[in-house]
């Protein structure tokens, strides 16, 4: 027999020795209980908790809320505040988006800047009456009514075509000095009356812009429903300031000379819908 057999043999004894783990009272020497094992049985068995301690730590890092107690391991929590925060955050970008394109669509209006768009009112109207597709049929009971609806709009007040059910109230009466003009890109009309007038809203609205500017000295600047956005500039002083609600016909200011273009005391009133220029002749009476 070779030396390496016999340590083979020897290495194998060893390791199925048998031994007795024995438990004993310190006081009595009394066997309380025992366990024969040898040196493979221990090995296993250590071994086999070993993997089942990998395999619990594992198992609770993985898929149980203890995690967050272990340095390294983000909270559950966190994530979640992280991730709703990250909605909002980006709701916001867009809010904030949608309000500087509108708060560029102000300085458009506040500076002239924008496109006007001319509509001829005759060749719609043609186009309405010679359209082949368009056949209407009119019976004895619908021109009854419509006689009865045109002797009671005589009576009410100027609505804008545009704008069903909605009344312009002229916000001052006096002269208008100068007119409406889009060519000359004069989107507005002037009304010269006497200083320190009331100028009043022309419809329910509320005051999205209420500053000075060099230009026009005081501005106040109503957004109504309809997508309608009204302008009074060169006032002498302002009564109302940005984000207050206004009635139809609530004094919003004083007839000024305030401001770098302006001439005299008068009140330079614009009116836009959908981002262009209105005449506001057209739907309101300044005389």
């Amino acid at each position: 027999m070779t030396k390496k057999e016999k340590g083979s043999k020897r290495f194998k004894r060893k390791l199925l020795h048998k031994y007795r783990l024995v438990i004993l009272n310190e006081e009595t020497f009394e066997e309380r209980f025992s366990f024969k094992l040898n040196r493979l049985n221990v090995f296993v068995f250590s071994t086999l908790f070993a993997l089942f301690l990998i395999l619990a730590t594992t198992f609770i890092i993985a898929f149980t809320p203890l995690r967050e107690y272990i340095p390294g391991y983000s909270s559950t929590t966190l994530k979640k505040n992280a991730t709703r925060l990250a909605y909002e955050t980006d709701s916001l970008q867009k809010i904030l988006d949608v309000n500087e394109q509108y708060l560029s669509s102000i300085r458009k209006v506040l500076t002239g800047d924008v496109k006007t768009v001319n509509f001829n009112k005759d060749s719609l109207i043609e186009v309405a009456k010679t359209d082949p597709s368009v056949l209407i049929r009119t019976s004895r009971k619908d021109s009854l009514l419509r006689e009865a609806v045109a002797k009671e709009d005589r009576y009410n007040p100027l609505i804008a075509p545009q704008v069903q059910q909605y009344a312009l109230f002229a916000p001052v009466k006096g002269v208008i000095s100068e007119p409406y003009d889009s060519k000359t890109k004069h989107y507005a009309v002037d009304v010269v009356t006497a200083k320190n007038s009331p100028v009043k809203a022309m419809a329910d609205g509320t005051v999205i812009f209420a500053e000075w500017t060099a230009a026009t000295g005081y501005v106040i600047i109503l957004k109504h429903d309809n997508n309608l956005i009204s302008v009074y500039k060169h006032n002498a002083m302002l009564t109302k300031e940005q984000g207050e609600i206004v009635k139809a016909g609530e004094v919003i200011g004083t007839v000024g000379n305030t401001g770098e273009l302006t001439t005299g005391p008068h009140l330079h009133f614009e009116l836009w819908r959908d981002g262009y220029p209105v005449n506001p002749t057209s739907f309101i009476d300044f005389n």
